[in-house]
């Protein structure tokens, strides 16, 4: 049971990352955005990740956590493109 609660704990968190991810393609600018909140998020993910390595508890529940770490890096990466476009002459 605390495994499927914490699959769905992390599944929850990641059903914004999609529509975040949409938003930031389409809009082209990092403004409304904070790379240190994404950045924050990802280490989060990755303490998840090591926790689950560390203890020997490599279940199901490690792929909502890569997924969702996969998917704030996207997010990190059109952060530093749209911010590139804002500071572009013109």
């Amino acid at each position: 049971m605390p495994e499927i609660l914490e699959a769905m704990m992390v599944i929850a968190f990641g059903a914004a990352w999609p529509a975040s991810i949409l938003k930031s393609w389409r809009s082209r600018t990092a403004k409304g955005k904070s790379l240190f909140f994404l950045v924050i998020v990802d280490l989060g993910y990755l303490c998840g990740i090591g926790s689950k390595i560390a203890g020997n508890r490599i279940t199901c529940v490690i792929v909502f956590y890569i997924i969702n770490f996969v998917m704030v890096t996207l997010d990190i990466l059109l952060y530093v493109r749209n911010h590139r476009l804002d500071a572009a002459p013109g």
